[in-house]
């Protein structure tokens, strides 16, 4: 077969079917972070005249000097930026023209952030008082990211019976045909969130099932007992519905030490060899890993790899993982075969790296055509 064959005929398909994804409607939640992008001021000549620090290897040579002393080093704020995986989901399957139904931790009242992506929502709700903040420190060579969350940990079972009561949650459950859970890792009560969510909500949607897709976000931080409990509860989604827990090759490698399964190198038939693995230990429908260059997916159709359109010289990367996950929704909610729902997910993530924003229908058509072309002597489709 012409190993760009298959990039070309899913080009065609989703131009043709596109379309059909105004009629699912995906619920979005929990986590909403306000991300503060930043510069260090290496130099101050004048108002607007000023010189950023350049490479963190500089920044960290000040901070070295700085021990044992007092400094102060001016920073830039350029902008603030909605973030958290939920926000950033939800703003790729918006731009592929889904109804969404967010429900996450934008603050109360809502953080000004938040006002476009709000504003392109179905419908959009706060849950918590405040949201994450992130203090991104961006140099030519890198990004130093510093959150503060201990704010989440107001997301816990009191709160979920307090915002439940109005029946707007499960109402909005009730029209998904796909519900989206992401960030477990920075909500310290979200394993028994989750719980409840499960026998209060999705256990009574009843014949509907809508697909579940689960982002954890990396686990490194929390304990293997921690992930261990939290992968228990995964079983209470798949009774209610169709369920994918999608990794990078990062917090796949942390889930399966967590269950004593081994390590898999970041080659592609490792990975999708993990994701068998992990797809028959934790009994769920299926389990996705995308990594840099290639992604992976086990399920009840088998086990698929598949190359991605690497990018060298990325523009943005934070949240391209987020926009792989819109891709490889899109294809879930389009009954794509497993092969074609990875390469839909490289090919969002691989317009996002590039553009710095989400993909439309035919941003991602045009894409898929173009990554065909570019593979016809590699093959890597």
């Amino acid at each position: 077969m012409n190993p760009t064959a298959p990039l070309v005929r899913l080009a065609a398909e989703f131009r043709r079917r596109a379309a059909e994804l105004s009629r699912c409607p995906v619920v979005a939640g929990f986590d909403g972070f306000v991300d503060e992008i930043i510069s260090v001021v290496g130099e101050r000549r004048g108002l607007g005249d000023w010189t950023p620090v350049k490479d963190i290897l500089t920044f960290g040579g000040l901070i070295q000097g700085a021990a044992g002393r007092s400094s102060l080093r001016e920073i830039v704020v350029h902008r603030m930026d909605p973030g958290g995986c939920a926000v950033n989901l939800g703003d790729g399957l918006l731009a592929l023209g889904l109804p969404v139904d967010c429900f996450a931790t934008l603050g109360q009242p809502r953080h000004s952030a938040f006002d476009d992506f709000a504003g392109r929502c179905r419908s959009c709700h706060s849950w918590g008082r405040q949201p994450g903040r992130t203090l991104a420190f961006e140099f030519e060579d890198g990004k130093l990211m510093f959150s503060a969350v201990t704010q989440l940990a107001e997301f816990d079972v009191s709160l979920l019976e307090r915002v439940l009561r109005d029946g707007v949650y499960s109402t909005a459950c009730a029209q998904a045909r796909l519900i989206a859970l992401t960030d477990w890792t920075l909500y310290p009560h979200m394993t028994s969130c989750w719980r409840k969510l499960q026998t209060d909500v999705y256990q009574k949607l009843g014949s509907q099932r809508p697909c579940f897709f689960l982002d954890l976000v990396d686990p490194s931080s929390r304990s293997a007992d921690d992930v261990r409990a939290m992968l228990e509860t995964l079983s209470g989604f798949e009774s209610a519905g169709p369920t994918t827990l999608g990794l990078n090759g990062t917090e796949a490698n942390v889930v399966a030490r967590a269950l004593g399964l081994p390590a898999a190198a970041d080659v592609p038939e490792a990975v999708r060899d993990q994701a068998v693995l992990l797809r028959d230990r934790l009994g769920i429908r299926e389990v996705a890993i995308h990594c840099v260059k290639h992604a992976a997916v086990a399920s009840p159709d088998g086990a698929e790899t598949v190359e991605g359109p690497y990018c060298t010289n990325p523009r943005k990367s934070t949240g391209a993982g987020d926009r792989f996950n819109a891709g490889y929704c899109a294809g879930l909610l389009l009954g794509l075969g497993a092969a074609d729902r990875l390469r839909l997910g490289n090919a969002a993530s691989g317009f996002f790296v590039r553009h710095a924003r989400s993909a439309s229908p035919g941003d991602l058509a045009d894409f898929l055509s173009a990554w065909a072309r570019n593979a016809q002597d590699s093959g890597a489709a």
